[in-house]
């Protein structure tokens, strides 16, 4: 198993660079997020051995567990999954990075218990840029005056957003998955004007990492083209 897991790592590294070369852009600015949900620990000690630091996790619980059995790896933890309020405390001590805030009430215990550890977290905007009615996320009209309501006030001062985060839709169609993330660089472009530090994009899994590489992402969420198929529990 850990040749199999090391080996998908360093082609993936391989073939993201190759990508990056062809459009353009810098390798060195395109972050791999090994997605580890429903997969052990000793799966992701592996990937640390290889120099894979971005680990994320869609489950608070999981993530805990992991963290854990994990502490001594300097691992920068990302979570990813659909935020339940009442698990906001145990995701602000471990996570580096919250990749899925849209709601206010999320804003505000995410502030008050960061502010708790004294702690400034670093968040993504989820963005339902395709307009799906079973995703989360804030449409991309809301987004400014929902920034100007963290940014604009004294309220937030443990929380900086650094980007925004988006799902495109599970399709074949890849012109549906380009726009998806186009209209999502597009967005961050001129929210930068203002904000500098909104500057990362959090898009493409394994399905569809080439598209948002050529299209600006900057974090690339990905499991099954590091770990197989998951076992679901």
């Amino acid at each position: 198993m850990n040749s199999y897991l090391k080996d998908n790592l360093y082609s993936l590294r391989k073939e993201i660079q190759d990508i990056a070369a062809k459009c353009g852009r810098d390798y060195e600015n395109i972050q791999i997020i090994a997605v580890s949900k429903n997969f052990p620990s000793e799966h992701i000690r592996t990937m640390y051995e290889c120099g894979q630091k971005n680990f994320g996790e869609n489950r608070a619980q999981e993530m805990i567990d992991k963290f854990k059995e994990l502490e001594d790896l300097d691992i920068d933890w990302h979570f990813i999954g659909r935020i339940q309020t009442n698990k906001i405390k145990y995701i602000v001590q471990i996570a580096d990075y919250i990749h899925s805030v849209w709601r206010l009430k999320e804003i505000d215990e995410i502030q008050k218990r960061a502010e708790l550890i004294n702690k400034v977290q670093k968040i993504f905007l989820e963005v339902n840029v395709s307009g799906e009615v079973t995703k989360a996320g804030l449409k991309p009209s809301e987004i400014e005056n929902f920034i100007i309501n963290v940014m604009k006030t004294n309220a937030y001062p443990n929380i900086e957003i650094i980007g925004l985060m988006t799902m495109a839709p599970y399709t074949d169609d890849e012109n549906i998955i380009r726009k998806t993330f186009h209209d999502l660089r597009q967005i961050r472009d001129k929210l930068q004007l203002k904000y500098k530090t909104i500057k990362e994009l959090s898009m493409g899994m394994s399905n569809d990492y080439k598209i948002a590489i050529e299209e600006g992402a900057t974090y690339l969420r990905i499991g099954t083209r590091i770990f197989g198929e998951r076992p679901y529990k």
